[in-house]
């Protein structure tokens, strides 16, 4: 499967917020690429709250989400820096089914049918 990533970065001209919206798929073997983003984000405007927005995202992994919590709370590079609040929905969303008339083919990638 396809887990691509995307992350826009929604700065306050301000500095009242800095946000994170997460689009695409967030995945155990992914949530590291944010780390080094939510680094850079609370470095921007500290203390500044940082907010990780997950809600338009088309998939998460519920280990993803406990990384990444994990990483955020365990997280004291920058004392002195704002909270994190991690926006999850509420159903974690899952891959939408394969488009019809095409099945995964593993050696040779997407057929038609």
């Amino acid at each position: 499967m396809d887990h691509k990533l995307s992350v826009l970065v929604q700065v306050d001209l301000d500095g009242a917020y800095v946000r994170l919206v997460v689009t695409g798929c967030l995945t155990a073997a992914n949530q590291h690429v944010l780390h080094p983003l939510i680094y850079r984000a609370r470095m921007l405007i500290p203390p500044v709250t940082l907010s990780i927005d997950l809600t338009a995202a088309g998939h998460i992994e519920a280990a993803a989400v406990d990384l990444l919590r994990w990483a955020v709370d365990h997280d004291d590079t920058l004392p002195g820096a704002g909270p994190v609040e991690l926006l999850v929905p509420d159903g974690l969303p899952q891959h939408r089914p394969t488009p019809v008339g095409r099945t995964p083919q593993p050696a040779l990638g997407w057929q038609a049918a």
